[in-house]
Formats: structure tokens, C-alpha cells, sequence
């Protein structure tokens, strides 16, 4: 099933961005580590089996109140932001964007099959934690790498 290898993918890529990142950051991330892996164990038992391990809606509040936490400190974001800037913050932006693939699949799924809602709010709620991961890290590193439009194209090879 595609969900459950995209959530093993990104459970790999936050565990890269674990080994870069420290403090709060870091705990956060191991903790949403374990809680892929329910995750998973809850994509891959049918919806109606009893006693099964499910995401519950704690979990996704917890994340909410995290994405919070971490926001209130940032600058109001004026621009885009390029994946970089340092290891830990591009590593941090890679999950991100692994986690939405992970959500996308998990999307599809549900098209297909019942599968607990709380999957796709927490998937939801991931990324969006991985990205104000990646701000509150880079705040600490100097700031966001902003994107620039049209930066380039009046360059001459």
C-alpha cells in the first residue's frame, strides 16, 4: 500500500532532520517518530477491528498546539521560503514535503477504502509542523532563506 511506504519514507526523513536539530525541536520529532509508526499500524488494519491502534484527536491537537508555540516567536512571513539555509532546516523542509506525499497517498486511500480520519489530520497537521519547525530552526541560524522572484532570469549565461 502506497500510504504506509510514504510514511515510512517520511518516518526516515525526520529521522535525518532528528539528527540535526536539538533542544524541543529534536523531542518533538522523536516523539512524532513513534507516532508515525501508529500511524501506520493504523493505516494498515481495516476500520471496525477492536482495540486497534488508531491516531486519536489528542494527538492532533497536541500538534496544533506545538505549530502555535513555535509560530509565536516568527515574523509574519512575507515571501516564500526556500527549502534551505542550513542541514538542519533543509532536512526539515524534506520532511515536510515527504509528509505530503505521505498525505496525498493517504487521501487516495481513503477514496478507496474507510480509513480513520484522524490519519489525514494528522498528516495534515504534520507537515504544517514541520514547516514552522523549519522557521523556528532557521530563526535561530539567521532567518528564512526568501525566495525572490524572477531573481535570475534577466542573467546572461
Amino acid at each position: 500500500m502506497a500510504a504506509i511506504g510514504d510514511v515510512d519514507e517520511a518516518n526516515s526523513a525526520i529521522g535525518i532532520a532528528t539528527t540535526l536539530v536539538e533542544g524541543e525541536v529534536a523531542s518533538a520529532l522523536e516523539r512524532i517518530q513513534n507516532e508515525l509508526f501508529d500511524l501506520g499500524a493504523d493505516l494498515a488494519t481495516p476500520e471496525g477491528i477492536e482495540g486497534a491502534l488508531r491516531i486519536q484527536p489528542e494527538q492532533v491537537t497536541r500538534l496544533e498546539g506545538e505549530i502555535d508555540r513555535m509560530n509565536e516567536a516568527l515574523a509574519p512571513l512575507t515571501s516564500f521560503i526556500l527549502p534551505g539555509g542550513s542541514p538542519a532546516v533543509a532536512a526539515l523542509h524534506l520532511a515536510r514535503a515527504v509528509v505530503r506525499r505521505a498525505e496525498r497517498a493517504a487521501v487516495t486511500l481513503s477514496t478507496a477504502e474507510r480509513i480513520n480520519p484522524g490519519v489525514l489530520a494528522y498528516l495534515n497537521r504534520l507537515s504544517d509542523h514541520l514547516f514552522v519547525a523549519a522557521r523556528h530552526v532557521a530563526a535561530g541560524q539567521g532567518g528564512d532563506v526568501l525566495w525572490v522572484p524572477g531573481a535570475t532570469r534577466d542573467q546572461k549565461r
